[in-house]
């Protein structure tokens, strides 16, 4: 025998229905997610905020040793381009600016090393030498070999025009812009560097920094200098080495 409740059909809902309602269901749990996802972004950012005043005197008392550290390497090592191998050095930018003084920022910018593993060729005189002693923590130079000029200029080389970056894969584009130098093909162009000829402050100028690979080991470049066991100052011929890595 059976009673009335069981008697009784069960209630019809639409298919529509079911749907609509696990639809909204899916909803509001997406929504407590955005909530809480929300509210955590809030609190990473106070955090932020309140440790960012450390951060900026950190980074002061940083770029403040920095200054400090160049005045003494200016004032007691007097480098002679007489005392040099070779005129020619080819130098590359090995850390970024997180720690760099000011004036440290412009003498790079001089250098036209605005980017970490970038790499110019430059004439050793005094002036450049200075430069050099400013900023050697941050950058490493050295002689660079015939075939390591050579693959940098013909693998990697681009050229100036209207203040745009332009590959040299035409020998017209070096003709137009260094032609009234006598200097027409790639080939000119590496003579000229590799003998630091008349003309080498056109020629250099006219080549963008050359762009080069980022090392395996990025994070632990340092900044003591090459003959103490570090990576920055005067690698001599080791440069060499690092632009086959870097190349």
């Amino acid at each position: 025998m059976t009673t009335d409740a069981e008697a009784q059909p069960l209630a019809y809902v639409q298919e529509t229905l079911l749907k609509k309602r696990k639809n909204n269901d899916e909803w509001a749990i997406k929504r407590r997610e955005r909530v809480e996802a929300r509210k955590q972004r809030n609190k990473d950012d106070l955090n932020h905020a309140i440790e960012k005043p450390e951060q900026f005197v950190q980074e002061y008392r940083d770029k403040e040793l920095d200054l400090g550290r160049m005045k003494p390497r200016l004032r007691f090592r007097k480098t002679s381009h007489v005392d040099l191998k070779s005129k020619l050095l080819f130098v590359i930018r090995i850390q970024g600016s997180n720690d760099m003084h000011p004036k440290t920022r412009k003498i790079l910018k001089l250098l036209r090393l605005t980017h970490i593993f970038s790499g110019v060729f430059v004439k050793a005189n005094e002036a450049t030498l200075k430069r050099l002693l400013y900023v050697e923590p941050f950058v490493t130079y050295g002689y660079p070999n015939m075939k390591n000029m050579k693959e940098l200029i013909y693998k990697k080389s681009c050229g100036i025009i209207d203040k745009h970056r332009v590959p040299l894969t035409d020998n017209i584009v070096i003709e137009q812009a260094l032609g009234k130098y006598g200097i027409i093909c790639l080939e000119d162009t590496v003579h000229e560097i590799n003998g630091v000829g008349p003309h080498f402050k056109e020629v250099t100028s006219f080549l963008f920094p050359f762009k080069l690979k980022k090392p395996e080991r990025l994070n632990q470049m340092k900044k003591k200098q090459f003959k103490d066991g570090g990576d920055s100052g005067n690698h001599e011929d080791h440069i060499n080495e690092l632009i086959d890595k870097l190349n």
